[in-house]
């Protein structure tokens, strides 16, 4: 296990450098003149080449991503352009707010995809098509779509919930929950969809080995064959897929965020794209993929303690 882990680890290091290369260089490479656009069109050019010195523009893009690369290893990521507000500063503040959603939305897929897989891979029948319908209509359902109808319904016609806006949990817990619990809910609809059918098919698949038909000619209660013995050896699909789906969440999370008001992570990517500011984009580059790499890295060790083999892929 111990080697496995180092093994994961060395290579996710060596996935954040190519990845922040890959991203400097990209974002680098429409170059605009950022100094005419903090002073405007009719600012003089010597103070628009002095701005454009002093944030190191006139540098070519290797040396301006060693030097970005430098700052960043001493957990210096830089200030915005156009705010000058410090990146870590600016990112920790929406932080919590869309990792609210991140897991929320995890933990209700995770428990209602797996309730689902199970009951549709050992029932079968009618089970097994209504869960199968339900991930049809999940995955054709436009995720801005389902957002909608839950806002109309639940937010305008019902008032249950505030259709825009957060709460912090620190200054109110109920108005926190209900400020997260909508978004959580349309996020969740797709990845239950996606995650409860490789639950169903893994527990197919598991519930048709020979190893179970023996459990069950010793007398084993059919409770404990599922729940011991054949979710164990199922999980560990839909472990991948339910990490997979971790990370599409973050794509989800911009088009929620934005109709919901919600200050966090998507609709901060959203404003400093547009405006080019690029301390602040590769600080959400390299956040987004660090939290890539430990949901990948915890899933891969969930995998392996379930089924030893993985180990050795």
């Amino acid at each position: 296990m111990i080697s496995f882990l180092i093994r994961r680890l060395l290579a996710s290091i060596v996935l954040l450098f190519v990845i922040s290369a890959i991203a400097f260089l990209l974002l680098s490479a429409p170059h605009t003149d950022v100094g005419r656009v903090l002073l405007g069109q009719a600012a003089e050019q010597s103070l628009v080449d002095a701005i454009n010195a002093e944030l190191g523009l006139n540098q070519p893009v290797l040396v301006q991503y060693l030097t970005w690369l430098g700052n960043a290893l001493r957990g210096d990521l830089g200030t915005s352009w156009f705010t000058s507000e410090n990146v870590l500063s600016a990112i920790g503040n929406r932080i919590p707010v869309t990792l609210s959603l991140m897991v929320g939305v995890t933990l209700i897929t995770a428990v209602v995809s797996f309730a689902l897989g199970i009951w549709a891979g050992v029932r079968r029948g009618a089970a097994d098509r209504f869960v199968q319908i339900i991930g049809v209509v999940g995955y054709a359902l436009p995720g801005f779509l389902v957002t909608l109808i839950m806002v109309l319904v639940f937010a305008v016609q019902l008032r249950w919930f505030p259709a825009i806006g957060y709460v912090d949990f620190f200054t109110s817990p109920a108005g926190w929950l209900s400020t997260v619990t909508l978004p959580i809910l349309a996020l969740s609809v797709g990845s239950i969809a996606g995650v409860s059918q490789q639950v169903r098919a893994s527990v197919i698949e598991v519930m048709r080995k020979d190893y179970v038909r023996t459990l069950r000619s010793r007398g084993l209660s059919p409770r404990r064959i599922i729940f011991r013995h054949v979710l164990r050896n199922a999980s560990a699909p839909a472990l991948t897929v339910l990490g997979m789906q971790f990370v599409g969440m973050l794509g989800g999370a911009v088009i929620v965020e934005q109709i919901f008001g919600l200050p966090g992570i998507g609709s901060m990517t959203v404003s400093y794209t547009t405006r080019g500011d690029i301390p602040i984009i590769m600080g959400l580059v390299m956040f987004t993929v660090i939290g890539v790499v430990v949901i990948n890295l915890l899933v891969d060790v969930v995998v392996s303690w379930l089924n030893p083999k993985a180990r050795l892929a």
